[in-house]
C-alpha cells in the first residue's frame, strides 16, 4: 500500500509542476496547509479520499487519472511501460513529442 500512496503522491506532485504551481499556491487554492501538500507528494501521508479530491480539483485533474494503472503497476514485479509513462507524465508536451519521435526512429532502426 505504501507504494501506491507514493505513486499517487508523485502524480500529484508532476501535476502541480506542470502547471506551474508552488506547494504554497496549490494549498491555497485547495484550502490545505502547505506542509500537508508535501507530506502527500512524499508519500508520508495516507490522504484521506476528500484531500486527495480538494488537491485534484484544484489542479483541474480528474481523480481518475491519478488512480489509472496502480493495479498493473504493482501486480507485476518489473512494469516497464508503466514506469516509462510516469516519467513522460512529467514532461512538457513539446519534450513528449520528442520522446516520442525518438522512440519511433529507435523502433524503424531496430526494424531494418
Amino acid at each position: 500500500m505504501n507504494e501506491i500512496i507514493k505513486t499517487v503522491g508523485e502524480r500529484l506532485k508532476h501535476c502541480r509542476m506542470r502547471k506551474g504551481l508552488s506547494q504554497e499556491q496549490l494549498a491555497e487554492k485547495c484550502g490545505l496547509h502547505p506542509t500537508y501538500i508535501g507530506q502527500v507528494e512524499r508519500g508520508e501521508k495516507n490522504a484521506t479520499i476528500e484531500s486527495i479530491w480538494k488537491i485534484a480539483n484544484a489542479l483541474e485533474l480528474p481523480l481518475e487519472v491519478l488512480f489509472e494503472k496502480l493495479v498493473e503497476y504493482y501486480s507485476e514485479e518489473e512494469n516497464l511501460s508503466a514506469q516509462a509513462y510516469n516519467i513522460l507524465d512529467t514532461l512538457s508536451k513539446d519534450d513528449q513529442r520528442l520522446m516520442l519521435t525518438i522512440l519511433n526512429c529507435i523502433v524503424k532502426f531496430r526494424n531494418k
